[in-house]
């Protein structure tokens, strides 16, 4: 799973991000982020689902919908990955995928 892989606006396609892998610990991948102007709209969203993860499960799961209506996660081979648990803090992120629909476990 190295690579990179990117983060993409659902709305039009827009390359919000680079994710350059730089470590695994499976079933998570860790990356640093190489940003596009398009992030910086989102990142409130990223650091409210941050924030909310340990403290309060039920909000935690309102922000994280949130944040996935407007993002995609693609594969280094292009294809759109169908689930995934994604956090990003600053340069860093870090998430978990499969290929199949589930609903992601807070973690």
């Amino acid at each position: 799973m190295n690579g990179t892989w990117t983060l993409h606006r659902q709305a039009d396609g827009e390359l919000l991000a680079e994710l350059v892998v730089t470590d695994g610990d499976f079933p998570w991948l860790y990356a640093r982020v190489e940003a596009r102007a398009g992030l910086a709209e989102l990142r409130p969203l990223f650091a409210d689902e941050l924030r909310l993860l340990d403290d309060d499960p039920e909000a935690w799961e309102k922000a994280y919908d949130e944040l996935r209506s407007v993002v995609t996660l693609r594969c280094p081979e292009g294809h759109d990955v169908p689930e995934f648990l994604l956090h990003l803090d600053g340069d860093e992120a870090w998430w978990r995928w499969s290929d199949e629909t589930e609903t992601p476990e807070m973690s």
